[in-house]
């Protein structure tokens, strides 16, 4: 998994993002890790891999990026690709496709698989705080450097 972490710094400092990273005790989950970090839990980019069936025989994969303070609109994402059943994919999907354990997704799509999506509410913060593929070190990055690296698809599927 220190593989993504490599990856994602090495294509930081080739984007010239404005960054630092933030060292603290191993944790995955949202609002604890946005105390640890001392930072809004509004400007945590959670990161959420969902499963969404288009007819019986197509299946896409879609990281779901949202506030980490909001609940993702599963709805939202199925009308979104035209799907005709969505639902979180499993941790063993999940993981597979991002490269990195739950609760250390990073809100880029480095899968071929995965089809990115943001809520655009997530520019409203100056930066964007992630567990950086590690649980125990996260990434603070200006929001419009993120949205240039990543290049996300912007849609509202925040509930």
């Amino acid at each position: 998994m220190t593989t993504m972490y490599h990856r994602l710094l090495a294509d930081l400092d080739a984007a010239g993002a404005s960054y630092r990273l933030i060292e603290h005790p191993a944790e995955g989950r949202t609002d604890l890790v946005s105390a640890l970090r001392e930072h809004p839990v509004a400007h945590a980019a959670k990161c959420l891999i969902v499963m969404v069936k288009i007819g019986k025989k197509q299946t896409r994969y879609v990281l779901a990026v949202i506030p980490g303070d909001a609940r993702l609109d599963l709805a939202a994402v199925k009308d979104l690709f035209g799907g005709s059943y969505v639902a979180f994919a499993s941790a063993e999907k999940a993981e597979d496709l991002a490269g990195t354990v739950s609760g250390t997704v990073l809100p880029i799509g480095y899968h071929d698989g995965l089809d990115l999506v943001a809520d655009p509410s997530l520019r409203d913060a100056p930066e964007l705080y992630f567990n950086a593929a590690r649980l125990d070190r996260s990434v603070a990055v200006r929001t419009e450097d993120w949205v240039a690296l990543a290049h996300p698809r912007f849609a509202r599927i925040r509930a």
